[in-house]
């Protein structure tokens, strides 16, 4: 079973949850992409869901592939979220944004009675942090929020390159006009504490450790999908 395979068996286990008339949050990434074609699948079919996709590209194939959407202000309290990760531990911490989705996911996310996760099983780790940590900062005091990172880290016992996420052609904008710092910090022994400590520092937006968001996760591997739930 290759790596797209195993993202369909992932989010074919959690299709089995949605159910006629949620109010579904929807995902940003490959294997939340997957997610969508089935769930298109079955709108087609006649399931009736109202999605709130948690990036513009989400958004593009939902309406591409015929999912209702409504936007978070007219359903602004939701069922369920079914979304990827990055990478996820035992406790069902998560470190989102690798696709710059991480604001809206986490306020989508939050805003739901339920968040599933789907991954294959090379998202399973036992410590976070191999994954670079999505940072998303302001654009107005770039310098000084990125060396108020560092600091922080520095004080935690972290190391590692923390980089503006961007290419040649110009840094990376979130669909909310930010941008983004990629933290290599290659593994958080306390991303309960760092999660706490990024949240409190002026120009950081938004941080890609999900903590206590996660209800389950379904991951796939050669084997089939199975169910991880928090330990």
């Amino acid at each position: 079973m290759d790596a797209r395979e195993m993202k369909i068996k992932a989010a074919e286990a959690a299709l089995a949850h949605v159910e006629n008339g949620m109010r579904l949050g929807i995902g940003t990434g490959s294997t939340a992409e997957e997610f969508v074609r089935l769930l298109a699948e079955k709108v087609a079919g006649g399931l009736r869901i109202e999605g709130v996709p948690t990036s513009e590209r989400t958004a593009r194939l939902c309406l591409e592939l015929g999912v209702p959407l409504k936007s978070l202000d007219e359903l602004p309290e939701l069922d369920l979220t079914i979304d990827g990760a990055d990478e996820l531990d035992p406790q069902l911490r998560l470190i989102k944004g690798g696709g710059g989705a991480l604001l809206r996911e986490k306020i989508v996310a939050c805003a739901s009675a339920r968040m599933i996760v789907i991954a294959d099983e090379t998202k399973v780790v036992d410590t976070l942090g191999a994954f670079k940590l999505p940072i998303e900062v302001n654009v107005f005091g770039l310098v000084s929020t990125r060396r108020a990172v560092e600091k922080l880290a520095s004080r935690a016992g972290l190391t590692g390159d923390i980089v503006v996420r961007g290419a040649s052609d110009g840094p990376f904008m979130t669909d909310g006009g930010h941008l983004i710092l990629d933290a290599s910090f290659g593994r958080i022994p306390d991303a309960d504490a760092l999660a706490t400590e990024l949240n409190a520092l002026p120009g950081v937006v938004e941080h890609g450790l999900f903590i206590n968001i996660a209800s389950l996760a379904i991951i796939a591997g050669p084997a089939g999908a199975r169910v991880l739930t928090a330990r």
